[in-house]
């Protein structure tokens, strides 16, 4: 009874007429030796054969792309195992909806002896309250928790209830096996598009097997389509056309508010620092091929152009926030084009994170040493109260010296030893290097001859 209600009540898989339900609904493979693709878990000797091999079910993550087969392993995980399945869409699912598959997995243990698996599709919407009030239940041994998520789970899933489950990491699809999962939906009788008497050429499947990147339920809900249009204009093979219209405008996989947010947006960074100019260009248009806030882009490769190019071509912050500029001018799409002539420049101009290093070993020292005293003669001297008291004393002017180079010290008496910024040989600031060994010199040589003085008058 327990089982018969939680399918029709709340269950991600709720009965429906075979003919309306989707390809990729019926072909999901009815058991593990179905299932395609993922051998790093089902193969031989491997972890979740091995389970399945000893009736041991342990509560795990599975965290992987969109149409990877998450909810499908799950799925059949239980049914190998015979343990009562109660899925929960973390969507629209509350602490009720647990409360009260917690309340069915007792039941169900104490009238049939038998364990439950609770599979909590996108787990990672679930609060912290929500995954907290499950806690006990899975400590227990009461449920074991199968969720899936598309996001990282150490950002997204509480950290006790992570240290009670495996993480399982799920690969997108590859093409050989998307291919497999095509054909044998072209072949079934039974599930498929086998009664059909519909064809598929070499190319279509090709097409299909690219448009899907990775996801199986996409590759299935494309063929499908296709397969109408195929029908509807009274042919036998579906073509490749037939495939493109079907997918249309493929989505990118790209969560602006997700991991992969993250991951692109690094890669874009880190292959203008590379000095890969085309890489750079890949990433930026996955950006906004998927709706990413041009602006966005634009801010990143100002910091970039300080950050990693800095002064070895100080045009490029100059170019990058004209770029800036030009992006909030003319919006998209228009925009694209000062976007890739800036992630152009920026990729192929000379590299020094000398300024940004510098930056981070001045900041350490200004935070250890707290506020060090401004040295008398650099200070303000306004007031004849500071002048008395011997502001400004001493201080050199530099336009009045050669070079407009004076031989006077800028640090803290503590930091005087210090230096940060080292420029590179790189670019303009080769330049700059050479300047500054020229002025280190002269003022390192004032200092010898200071502390000589000293030396003789203290003699």
């Amino acid at each position: 009874m327990a089982r018969r209600k939680a399918e029709t009540s709340g269950s991600l898989f709720p009965p429906r007429a075979p003919a309306a339900r989707p390809l990729a609904d019926r072909m999901r493979p009815a058991t593990l030796d179905e299932v395609v693709g993922q051998e790093h878990l089902l193969g031989p000797s491997k972890l979740l054969s091995e389970m399945v091999g000893a009736h041991r079910l342990h509560s795990m993550i599975l965290w992987g792309p969109p149409g990877s087969g998450k909810t499908t392993l799950a799925l059949l995980l239980a049914k190998q195992l015979d343990a009562e399945f109660i899925p929960i869409s973390a969507v629209s699912a509350g602490v009720a909806d647990l409360r009260a598959a917690v309340e069915q997995a007792r039941r169900e243990l104490e009238a049939h002896n038998r364990r439950t698996v609770v599979f909590i599709d996108e787990i990672h919407r679930w609060n912290r309250a929500q995954q907290d009030a499950f806690l006990p239940h899975v400590e227990s041994g009461l449920v074991t928790l199968i969720g899936a998520t598309t996001e990282n789970p150490s950002f997204e899933v509480v950290a006790p209830l992570l240290s009670r489950a495996r993480v399982l990491v799920l690969n997108p699809l590859s093409d050989e096996a998307l291919t497999t999962i095509v054909k044998r939906a072209m072949d079934d009788r039974e599930r498929g598009l086998g009664a059909l008497g519909l064809s598929l050429g070499d190319q279509a499947l090709a097409e299909t097997v690219r448009f899907a990147a990775g996801d199986a339920r996409r590759a299935l809900n494309t063929l499908e389509i296709a397969a109408e249009l195929a029908q509807n204009a009274g042919r036998t093979a579906i073509s490749a056309e037939d495939v493109r219209e079907a997918a249309q405008h493929k989505a990118l996989l790209y969560d602006r508010a997700g991991e992969e947010h993250y991951n692109v947006i690094s890669a874009f960074i880190k292959s203008m620092r590379g000095s890969d100019p085309d890489a750079a260009l890949y990433w930026m248009m996955r950006m906004v091929e998927a709706g990413e806030d041009a602006l966005f882009i634009a801010r990143r490769m100002v910091i970039f152009a300080s950050e990693d190019v800095g002064n070895a071509d100080p045009r490029a912050l100059e170019l990058a926030l004209a770029v800036k500029d030009a992006v909030d001018f003319v919006g998209l799409p228009e925009g694209v084009i000062p976007l890739a002539q800036g992630v152009t420049y920026l990729a192929s101009a000379p590299k020094s994170n000398a300024s940004y290093r510098a930056m981070l070993r001045a900041r350490e020292d200004a935070r250890a040493h707290g506020a060090l005293p401004v040295p008398l003669h650099l200070r303000n001297a306004p007031t004849a109260l500071m002048r008395s008291l011997g502001y400004a004393k001493g201080y050199l002017y530099p336009h009045d010296f050669e070079g407009a180079i004076a031989e006077q010290e800028y640090m803290p008496e503590r930091l005087r030893e210090s230096r940060y910024y080292e420029p590179s040989e790189r670019g303009y600031e080769s330049r700059i290097r050479e300047y500054l060994a020229r002025v280190r010199e002269q003022r390192a040589s004032a200092r010898s001859r200071l502390n000589a003085g000293k030396k003789e008058d203290g003699d």
